[in-house]
């Protein structure tokens, strides 16, 4: 793992330091966001974050997070890695397509729970086959 085993103990230590005030709980974070030209109401239920090694030995932080956007309930999950020859952390998520009403719709509501949560809206890209 070289320097990756350093930067991993350290963000564990973080975790660990948020948890013991409390400060990571995102139960019960309730806010109203614009996505699309739509007001959207997000309703954070639950979140959790944990390291997990992905193809390669590389380390990812995983966020999930179970919200209810405009009153449809999903589970959400944002995997975190380094990328590219800078090493810069990039984050990947998915739509569902068997999400009530279809993979667009899915995409608006996790834009909205992103933007909520962070205050910045996501870059959203559409991949072949939908």
């Amino acid at each position: 793992m070289g320097g990756w085993k350093e930067v991993y103990e350290k963000a564990k230590e973080i975790i660990e330091e948020g948890r013991t005030r409390g400060s990571l709980t995102l139960k019960g974070f309730e806010k109203r966001v614009e996505v699309g030209g739509r007001e959207h109401v997000v309703k954070v239920i639950d979140g959790s974050a944990e390291f997990d090694v992905g193809r390669g030995g590389k380390i990812l932080l995983r966020i999930k997070i179970t919200a209810e956007v405009d009153g449809v309930k999903s589970d959400y999950e944002i995997t975190f890695g380094r990328y590219g020859r800078r090493n810069a952390a990039v984050g990947f998520a998915v739509a569902r397509a068997d999400a009530p009403g279809g993979g667009e719709a899915d995409a608006e509501r996790f834009a909205a729970v992103i933007e909520a949560l962070t205050g910045r809206k996501p870059g959203v890209y559409h991949m072949k086959g939908g």
